[in-house]
């Protein structure tokens, strides 16, 4: 998709001068496709904590706030990050961004972000309430993550690290935290999903940064698809796809064989990817998306039935 295919219309309670903006052009700036990355790992985690007993739905709501306001909190501050650093100007063939298209101010979205952080810090302590310290702490190091992610002196993201960051907390610390916020231990099966989870969590910010291999490669962003180049990204998106669905063999109960059913759509995955480039990826990127949450329903659906 062009810049040009990519304006939207503001509406009436869009921004103003001397006025404040519209929530719509906040519900843009939170990034909506980007929020299925923070439900899958919850849903999962359900799954795992299911099979070993009821399971506490309010906590589970609370869970699943968190996982949100993170994943939110990390866009704001990536919009703003990226746009400080320059990364983020009018040559970006990716979906558009508040802040370098002057529709939200860096201030605001800086504090935007600061208010979502505080409010999943919130929803931690009161799993941490029910669990104990190590989920509000855990939070807090992902907040961090999540700031440090596209700002600060030494943005991890730029330097090739922002795969290894996302496996780590929107994939396995989010899948363990929902199991463990539910007094669940954390067994070889626990840890099989948030590995799954993570690798396919992982396999769309692949996705987004080949797509975005030349422009970040001129903006002097390292990300490791620019380190790797495009012929060894696509391995590694395939590799990812294809461990993701090897995993439920680590535990064999219930129905773990669901999350198989999204095999074809991994397979067409992996064939668009391998054939495609630029903004020609971004159908990919949503699809892997949506695969992952698939992938981690149906995981859920399997353990219902243990």
């Amino acid at each position: 998709m062009s810049t040009a295919q990519e304006r939207i219309r503001i509406p009436s309670g869009g921004p103003r001068r001397g006025g404040t903006p519209g929530w719509r052009v906040w519900m843009l700036a939170s990034r909506p496709k980007t929020l299925p990355v923070a439900v899958a790992p919850v849903l999962a985690g359900v799954g795992v904590a299911h099979a070993g007993g009821p399971l506490n739905l309010g906590l589970v709501a609370v869970t699943l706030a968190t996982a949100l306001l993170l994943q939110i909190g990390a866009n704001f501050a990536n919009d703003v990050g990226d746009f400080m650093r320059g990364v983020d100007t009018g040559e970006r063939i990716g979906p558009l961004r508040v802040t370098q298209a002057g529709l939200l101010s860096p201030r605001a979205v800086a504090w935007g972000a600061a208010v979502t952080f505080a409010a999943a810090e919130a929803g931690a302590l009161v799993m941490g309430a029910a669990s104990g310290p190590a989920i509000p702490i855990v939070c807090l190091l992902a907040i961090a993550a999540a700031i440090l992610y596209s700002n600060g002196p030494w943005p991890y993201g730029a330097h090739g690290l922002g795969d290894f960051f996302v496996f780590a907390f929107f994939g396995v610390a989010a899948v363990l935290g929902t199991v463990y916020a539910q007094g669940r231990p954390l067994g070889a099966g626990a840890l099989a999903a948030a590995i799954a989870v993570g690798l396919l969590a992982d396999a769309v910010l692949v996705v987004n940064n080949l797509r975005d291999i030349e422009h970040d490669r001129v903006a002097a962003r390292n990300t490791l698809a620019v380190a790797l180049g495009p012929a060894a990204t696509r391995v590694h998106y395939t590799l990812l796809l294809i461990l993701a669905e090897v995993l439920p063999l680590v535990d064999r109960s219930g129905w773990f064989w669901l999350p198989w059913l999204t095999l074809p759509v991994v397979f067409i995955l992996i064939r668009s990817v391998g054939q495609r480039r630029g903004a020609a990826l971004n159908p990919a990127l949503g699809q892997t998306a949506m695969l992952l949450v698939a992938f981690a329903a149906l995981f859920a659906i399997g353990r219902f039935t243990v």
